[in-house]
């Protein structure tokens, strides 16, 4: 147990205590939503941008939301009471922050301006929650926030892009922060591993309402701030052991790649990075026919098949951890080149192809 433990705590009990509630939590929360989102007509209509069928509801990642702030929160502070109430209260702050700028959205859309501005704020929270213990040892650590506010507002938006299909967010959001989780409790680091634990598992309760077929979709009230909350788990993980920062850069690798790589060629082409599109891989799969669900199981088979073993290399050898990441990242940007020409050409040859 860590130092910042509380003492006669059963771990394993209590991580999976929250959990469950967790899991409770954001699966009655998305319930509550979805009958909120037919009552007010709050749907995602097709369209030549979307890749779903039927109108559906939207803001289901207000169970996510919930269940980060009542389970994932609380979990971090009774596993590890050494955690200052201000912490908690800053990120807190930045989850409701970030969630409410997508909730405002998701009802009418917001200029892109507002949106990166509470983004960054959010951001700027997080990291003076992570920077100040290194600060109060050396006052030059508050350099840190210039590289880490962008890392954590790329992480609201990315993880935004790439919720575009049923359950893909939300699978690598459980797959993501279970590794959190896993890594925090291999580290002695319970009081994270709590909110990690608790975290994943609001990812599950969702995708019972989330799963192909999806009966709701999350919104950008639950994508921006799934997408902060794995930054976050991330960058105090590194923070408590600097060992686990290769480890944690691959874990959520496989949409980095994505998104990376599409943003990178659509700025190249000189296309609003912003703008909605179906060019990201996981789209191209959808457009040429793959199912919502082949093309979970899909980027699931990565992350069990490739990031995950490269993740546990990393962790053993934490010294050698160069190696596995430079593997993760390569190894995803074949998977996203060969996956995206394979489809242009299944596109020419039967429908023809745009945007691409």
């Amino acid at each position: 147990m860590n130092a910042g433990a509380a003492p006669g705590i059963a771990i394993v009990p209590t991580l999976a205590a929250f959990a469950a509630a967790a899991t409770l939590l954001s699966a009655l929360v998305t319930g509550a939503t979805l009958a909120y989102a037919r009552r007010r007509g709050l749907l995602d209509h097709p369209g030549k941008r979307r890749s779903h069928r039927i109108p559906t509801p939207r803001g289901g990642g207000t169970g996510i939301v919930a269940a980060i702030l009542l389970a994932g929160l609380p979990a971090w502070r009774v596993l590890d009471p050494t955690v200052p109430v201000w912490s908690l209260a800053a990120v807190a702050g930045a989850v409701v922050a970030v969630a409410l700028v997508g909730w405002r959205d998701d009802h009418a859309p917001l200029p892109v301006l507002p949106r990166l501005m509470v983004h960054a704020g959010a951001a700027l929270l997080v990291g003076i929650v992570a920077i100040r213990p290194w600060a109060d040892q050396d006052a030059h650590a508050w350099w840190m926030l210039v590289p880490l506010v962008p890392l954590l507002a790329g992480f609201v938006n990315v993880h935004n892009f790439m919720d575009g299909i049923d359950a893909i967010l939300g699978q690598q959001g459980l797959f993501v922060m279970s590794g959190f989780g896993v890594l925090a409790a291999a580290a002695d680091e319970s009081g994270i591993a709590g909110l990690a634990f608790a975290s994943g598992a609001a990812c599950l309760g969702f995708l019972v309402f989330n799963r192909p077929p999806a009966k709701i979709f999350m919104g950008d009230v639950g994508s921006g701030a799934l997408g902060l909350v794995i930054g976050t788990v991330g960058t105090l993980l590194v923070q408590r052991d600097p060992a686990m920062l290769w480890a944690c850069a691959i874990l959520p690798s496989a949409f980095l790649v994505d998104a990376g790589l599409t943003l990178a060629r659509r700025v190249l082409g000189g296309q609003r990075w912003y703008a909605p599109h179906r060019q990201h891989l996981y789209q191209w799969l959808v457009r040429i026919n793959w199912s919502h669900a082949r093309t979970d199981v899909a980027y699931m088979t990565w992350n069990l098949v490739i990031v995950a073993p490269l993740a546990w290399l990393a962790a053993s050898s934490p010294e050698r951890g160069a190696w596995p990441l430079i593997a993760a990242y390569a190894s995803g940007a074949a998977i996203w080149w060969i996956g995206k020409h394979a489809c242009l050409g299944v596109a020419r040859r039967t429908v023809g192809h745009e945007d691409a």
